[in-house]
């Protein structure tokens, strides 16, 4: 409601008065990226040191970017500073860490050059500073029975010591940087003593994918070893990496900057930590959940209270109270930075509202009393009122968001212009642990309005559009030809006018992607606008878009979500729903049949059904005349899932039974393709590949994982 004798504010009023402070903060829209009209500057030549052949050094118009943006940073706030180096005990003397595969797990030595100057005018003044804090590598006390391991994966490992032994809290993503990091802590604190449980605080791989290098899967199946997490933690940790697990992992390339050299130039960190490690995902069920919103119990002898806080982080997720101790764990939900409500690789969008509040209860059950605060990523806070003030202010950046993004919404602003408008309030700009490290305010606000309102901005031209590649021809017709759209995009890039120079270069190249003089110069322009960037996801991502259309896709190994272990742990609806993904319906045209599927050995049964290019299931339920039957137990289903032994060799030495028509399993396995992240997402860049058909209809196909 507008009150009464207040000017109406109208929509195009609210557009033109973005935010004032982008510079500061994050640099958004097309402030700052522009720059002001000048003289075109002589083409960049390969920017010295540079790890691509050519690449180009920061222009000008960039370096005044970061000039300007380093001017408005709070760099008198030191504090995480002295925070991040209080409590270490030893530092990690190997900088490499290697993988059992042969290859290198964990290598520190890449990134020590952000440690050698204090500034480049390749990369942003905050993102520099937070990737020189995550440079920490080491063993720290966070306060006595409490001790960290960090700088060993993109996220820290935690030991809270027990009465038999020590509780392990989120184990890393891979077992070589877990066992690692087990091995330094029992030289200096470990007294000696094993691991007593493993608490996993939430859904993703960085939490739980090294468990197997600290504990042996024996002792967890014997009840020796617990290992506890929030309710549903499985069906959220296996359906993420499962349905839309390869798209996920194509975008990972661009989130995660998989194809950049550790380099000024190129990648400098995620924010959450330097990077992901590469050794062994695995996966060990939990065999004790947390299910109600507060609960109460001793791990190992120590009192600890978990808040169940789903749907904030990640799906589920739980903070933990040590109240011995005063230590409070905040696991992901409140760390060094703004994270995201809608993640670049791709994920269901979050509830930034439900976080806050959840961050408000924490705060007012826990945090009252708190002493120390630790989580997942970057170092611990110390002191009640720094507690305090870090859980106030990442309780209002969050509610902020959520409210004045719908505030602006219901005035009109859409999704395609949000990241233009809203602006965090000056007073979390100007708190480092509010800065937007691996959430942006740019994505994040229109997450919010997709969470809401979805993908269209209710303009009817946009409801229905026509495909890029479709639509670009006429654009590029009507602006004079592609001789044209060259000279008028270099001109915009030389005068530091980035953001306008995409709107028609990449017209061009989605036009006609083989045109290399376009795709040079759209990679010219992502590469500046890269480099502006504060935020590690979005810098990856322009950096990694100039890096494809320059080189092409890399063909190298590819990455999955779905580890072996990931695979054993999908229940068989959430695989068989997976095998209705993999089906290409153009290839099940005219086919109908229906199976019963039995696994003896847990009681399972489905209906599989093929009908209208659609395949289906249903649990519980067989179907009086099926086309087929097959009983299998469901430890020996996972072998084909899995790939380490076919279908049609488990029937062949009646492992499987058959009755019925057994040429069925061969049409359905003829339905089914191979899902490969390496598919082409800038246009022009993909290499000339067959289409790659799997070997067995019943196979999931897991390859080497990278986690997040």
């Amino acid at each position: 409601m507008v009150k009464r004798g207040m000017p109406m504010v109208s929509r195009r009023d609210i557009l033109k008065s973005g935010p004032a402070s982008a510079a500061a903060f994050a640099i958004g829209g097309n402030f700052l990226l522009e720059g002001t009209p000048a003289r075109a500057d002589t083409p960049a030549p390969p920017a010295a040191g540079h790890f691509h052949p050519r690449g180009k050094a920061p222009s000008r118009h960039t370096v005044a970017v970061l000039k300007a943006a380093r001017e408005g940073l709070p760099f008198h706030d030191t504090r995480d500073f002295d925070e991040q180096k209080r409590g270490l005990i030893a530092p990690m003397t190997e900088m490499v860490i290697a993988a059992d595969g042969g290859h290198v797990a964990w290598d520190m030595n890449s990134f020590q050059f952000l440690d050698q100057q204090q500034e480049f005018d390749s990369i942003h003044p905050s993102l520099h500073r937070i990737s020189r804090l995550n440079n920490n590598y080491g063993l720290y006390e966070v306060v006595p029975g409490i001790y960290q391991v960090r700088g060993f994966d993109l996220s820290d490992i935690s030991f809270v010591r027990g009465k038999t032994g020590w509780i392990v809290f989120d184990p890393l993503v891979s077992a070589e940087t877990a066992r690692a990091a087990w091995r330094l802590f029992q030289a200096h604190k470990g007294e000696g003593l094993p691991v007593s449980a493993i608490i996993y605080s939430h859904t993703h791989g960085d939490h739980w994918g090294g468990v197997r290098g600290i504990v042996d899967e024996a002792d967890v199946r014997s009840g020796k070893i617990p290992i506890i997490a929030p309710i549903d933690f499985m069906d959220f940790t296996v359906s993420e990496n499962v349905y839309a697990g390869n798209a996920m992992n194509r975008r990972l390339f661009y989130q995660y900057g998989l194809l950049l050299k550790a380099a000024p130039h190129g990648y400098v960190g995620q924010g959450l930590g330097t990077r992901v490690s590469a050794g062994s995902v695995g996966l060990i069920a939990p065999t004790r959940f947390v299910r109600e919103p507060i609960e109460e119990f001793e791990v190992d002898g120590v009192r600890m209270v978990f808040q169940n806080t789903p749907n904030t982080e990640a799906p589920r997720e739980m903070n933990t109270w040590i109240p011995d101790l005063k230590a409070l764990w905040m696991a992901e939900n409140v760390t060094a930075t703004l994270h995201n409500i809608y993640t670049l690789r791709g994920a269901q969008v979050r509830d930034p509202l439900a976080w806050s509040k959840y961050i408000s209860e924490a705060l007012y059950r826990f945090g009252l009393q708190a002493e120390v605060m630790f989580a997942s990523h970057h170092w611990p806070r110390w002191g009640n009122a720094r507690i305090q003030e870090i859980l106030r202010g990442q309780r209002d950046l969050y509610a902020n968001m959520n409210n004045q993004v719908l505030h602006l919404a219901n005035q009109g602003v859409t999704i395609n212009e949000i990241h233009n408008v809203y602006e965090v309030p000056k007073s979390l700009q100007a708190r480092w642990d509010c800065r937007g490290y691996h959430g942006s305010p740019q994505h994040n606000a229109r997450g919010v309005i997709q969470r809401y309102l979805g993908f269209w901005d209710c303009n009817p031209a946009t409801l229905i559009p026509l495909s890029p590649s479709d639509s670009a021809p006429l654009y590029v017709e009507m602006m004079g030809g592609s001789a044209k759209i060259i000279a008028r995009g270099r001109a915009l890039h030389d005068e530091g006018k980035y953001m306008l120079a995409v709107e028609i270069v990449n017209k061009l190249v989605q036009a006609e992607p083989q045109n290399t003089e376009a795709k040079e110069l759209l990679a010219d322009i992502f590469e500046q606008i890269g480099y502006q960037q504060e935020n590690p996801g979005l810098r990856n991502s322009f950096l990694n878009g100039a890096y494809e259309l320059r080189s092409g896709i890399s063909q190298g190994e590819k990455v999955s979500s779905s580890s072996p272990d990931v695979i054993r742990a999908m229940t068989t609806e959430l695989f068989l729903n997976f095998l209705g993904i993999r089906m290409d319906s153009r290839k099940a045209e005219g086919l109908r049949f229906t199976i019963n599927l039995v696994t003896p050995d847990n009681g399972e049964k489905f209906i599989i059904e093929l009908d209208n290019a659609t395949l289906t299931n249903i649990a519980g339920f067989q179907a009086e005349k099926p086309d087929l039957t097959l009983t299998i137990n469901r430890s020996d289903l996972e072998q084909t899932m899995m790939g380490t032994k076919t279908l049609a060799a488990q029937i062949a030495d009646g492992t499987a039974k058959v009755t019925g028509d057994v040429s069925i399993l061969a049409k359905l396995a003829a339905t089914m393709i191979d899902f490969d992240p390496r598919f082409e997402v800038m246009p022009g860049t993909a290499a000339k590949a067959k289409e790659v058909v799997a070997a067995d209809g019943f196979e999931a196909v897991p390859e080497k994982i990278i986690a997040e």
